[in-house]
């Protein structure tokens, strides 16, 4: 299953729910987006023409594009002929996003899990799915579940736990700066949430 592309331009305004554009963002206007980070650096009293920040704009437009653009790729799937029916679980998954309300990083890890139902997937295709809701401006208790709920809707598994682990820069670099702290979230579905031994045994893999 090939991940949907977008037709024209998109907001930048977050969805949420199963419905939510999984799509990436269309080509980036970089010249325009470079105008508006030199003005912007320019009204914080930056002194563009200082060696070294000459070209910044530019490359803060281009950093942004790349922090707002996932990679396609395809929800590769295969047959579960073994009939396997335990838990499938991925660790320590990295991943980089931005906060939506400072636009400042958050990085971290994800645990992802499935219970397999008549399909398997592709262990890096978990990865993937990851970095398309990472890819974007979010907050981490909507991403943790739209990877959930992705999953849940595109591979019909029997259940789905999710955690996610990161250090906020909106935290620990400005305002209250309480540096080396993390958030942690968790997306519980179908039988992972329901199932009290086999939630249990997700948690414990997941934070264990």
């Amino acid at each position: 299953m090939t991940v949907p592309q977008p037709a024209g331009r998109r907001s930048l305004r977050p969805a949420t729910g199963p419905e939510v554009v999984t799509g990436p963002l269309p080509e980036p206007d970089l010249p325009a987006a470079t105008a508006a980070a030199r003005a912007f650096l320019e009204a914080l009293g930056m002194d563009l023409s200082a060696p070294g920040l000459d070209r910044t704009p530019d490359r803060m437009a281009r950093a942004y594009a790349e922090m707002f653009r996932p990679r396609p790729f395809e929800m590769t799937t295969f047959a579960n002929d073994e009939g396997y029916d335990e838990m499938v679980v991925a660790r320590d998954i990295p991943f980089t996003s931005v906060c939506e309300h400072h636009l400042l990083p958050f990085t971290g890890t994800a645990t992802v899990a499935y219970l397999p139902g008549g399909r398997i997937l592709g262990l890096s295709k978990l990865a993937r799915v990851v970095e398309l809701f990472a890819k974007r401006p979010q907050v981490q208790e909507r991403m943790t579940q739209q990877i959930a709920r992705y999953l849940q809707e595109h591979l019909a598994p029997r259940g789905v736990g999710v955690v996610l682990s990161a250090e906020h820069t909106c935290m620990t670099v400005r305002g209250v700066q309480a540096r080396g702290s993390s958030t942690t979230t968790s997306a519980l579905l179908g039988r992972v949430r329901e199932d009290a031994r086999t939630r249990q045994e997700f948690l414990a893999l997941a934070t264990g």
